[in-house]
């Protein structure tokens, strides 16, 4: 780009690159009909790239579009730019994220939270739980889901566990900068835990090993650890609703998302252990994402 542009002239260029890059990673990936939303926002990009960068909302871009650049943001400018064309994510080149009313500090330690994880957020909040519940959020990553809980519900006791310590770490200073009242400590599952829990909720990895996905968009820039799992990407959430119930009171929920094509064999395995009351949400695109039951005062036989 010239060293001397307004802010529509730049927003106009990077968003011609973006497009460009975007239609070439398609085509690296032979797919070029793929209409992904995720691909689909170089305008956006555009503007919170520069937005970031200037320190000012998207509103002011729109109003102020023919001031000249100074030449003091043109390398951060570029630098973030290439960055996105090469496909990282932008939460990654923002170092934050929104999710449910929190603004969290995102890094490549964890997954990106997602809207459609606020489909649990939700129906956990339905549940009719005490007020001073007990609440686990198992593989708590940056810590959007058990935040989103207590910043909710700040007389709940919620407790996040995440296996990987700069996760544990992520989660504590989202609960800082949020000014919200939750723990994170470091465990694998529930190998670190003892006492018995009201709630329990969880986005454990389940994604199989050769889905084509993992290289593709935002995915491929996020840890394995926190996306893949053996048999067919069941392995983890078999792991959780086997030890759930030594977890939770009678009458606990225990809350699980997993990919759209997995619902059934997760209400199986839910009801195969004993749990009532199981059923499945479905995301904001209208997939299956959710499923979860009740852990009952006596097990039916």
């Amino acid at each position: 780009m010239s060293q001397s542009q307004s802010i529509d002239q730049w927003l106009a260029t990077a968003r011609q690159q973006l497009e460009l890059s975007s239609h070439a990673r398609k085509l690296q990936d032979n797919n070029p009909q793929d209409n992904n939303p995720q691909d689909n926002t170089a305008r956006l990009d555009a503007e919170l790239l520069l937005g970031h960068v200037l320190q000012k909302p998207r509103a002011w871009l729109y109003t102020w579009g023919d001031t000249t650049l100074e030449a003091a943001h043109n390398e951060p400018l570029e630098r973030l730019l290439a960055r996105r064309c090469q496909g990282e994510p932008m939460a990654h080149i923002l170092g934050q994220r929104a999710f449910w009313s929190l603004e969290l500090e995102v890094n490549p330690s964890t997954l990106i939270p997602r809207p459609d994880t606020e489909t649990l957020v939700e129906w956990a909040l339905e549940l009719p739980l005490l007020a001073t519940a007990r609440v686990l959020d198992l593989g708590t990553g940056s810590g959007a889901i058990a935040l989103a809980l207590a910043s909710e519900q700040p007389s709940w006791k919620v407790l996040g566990v995440d296996v990987c310590l700069p996760a544990v770490e992520l989660a504590r200073r989202n609960a800082r900068s949020n000014k919200v009242r939750a723990t994170f400590l470091l465990s694998h599952w529930f190998d670190a835990l003892a006492g018995q829990f009201d709630l329990i909720v969880s986005n454990p990895p389940y994604i199989d090993a050769a889905d084509p996905h993992l290289a593709q968009g935002d995915v491929a820039f996020e840890p394995r650890s926190a996306l893949v799992a053996d048999h067919q990407g069941m392995a983890d959430i078999e792991h959780i609703i086997s030890k759930a119930a030594a977890f939770l009171v009678a009458d606990g929920w225990l809350l699980l998302e997993h990919g759209y094509q997995q619902a059934t064999a997760v209400a199986d395995c839910l009801k195969h252990q004993g749990f009532v009351d199981v059923g499945t949400r479905h995301d904001l695109g209208g997939q299956p994402r959710i499923t979860g039951g009740r852990w009952p005062q006596t097990r039916l036989a």
